[in-house]
């Protein structure tokens, strides 16, 4: 079965050990994250630090642009982005890895916390009752803080929510019977 996890699309480009997990993976996409693609790949401002790690970022995401772009595949992220909510077919990267594109929507229920970007990573998670994975630690305090009731993991205990994860009711607060 393949663990599902809400995150950008530039995350995948940037960290290459998503794209080597021990089981078979799901990334779920807002779509709005992978029109930011275009800009970062196209912009002036660094990406990385260092300019050999920023150059090789910015080929990962040339590739991964021209994955969503293959005809194939930019037609099952058409048909999603028709309705609301709608999620693509899957679309196959490899035996591993897989991804699915959602037709995101903001609304302003988390607008003063959030950006909108944020803000439709966790209503995807919320609605379709997936984990975030994250490298944003100011964004992760915020989502605690708020008390926006989604399971988030630290792009750093990637391998740990692949193999084990934490069940939804082991972190779900308690209700009152």
């Amino acid at each position: 079965m393949r663990r599902r996890f809400v995150i950008e699309a530039v995350m995948v480009a940037t960290y290459g050990q998503l794209l080597v997990p021990s089981r078979p993976v799901d990334f779920v996409l807002p779509y709005s994250t992978i029109l930011e693609l275009y800009d970062m790949k196209d912009g002036s401002d660094p990406i990385m630090d260092n300019p050999e790690d920023d150059a090789h970022v910015k080929q990962k995401i040339a590739e991964l642009i021209a994955f969503f772009e293959d005809p194939f595949n930019r037609k099952k992220i058409e048909r999603a982005l028709q309705m609301p909510w709608r999620e693509s077919s899957p679309l196959l990267l490899n035996d591993t890895i897989q991804f699915t594109v959602v037709h995101a929507v903001d609304n302003a229920h988390y607008g003063e916390y959030f950006d909108p970007i944020e803000t439709e990573l966790l209503l995807t998670s919320l609605k379709l009752d997936v984990p975030l994975l994250s490298d944003q630690f100011e964004f992760q305090d915020r989502l605690i803080e708020a008390e926006v009731p989604v399971q988030v993991y630290d792009i750093e205990d990637y391998e740990f929510a692949v193999e084990e994860g934490i069940p939804a009711t082991s972190w779900e607060p308690m209700r009152d019977v």
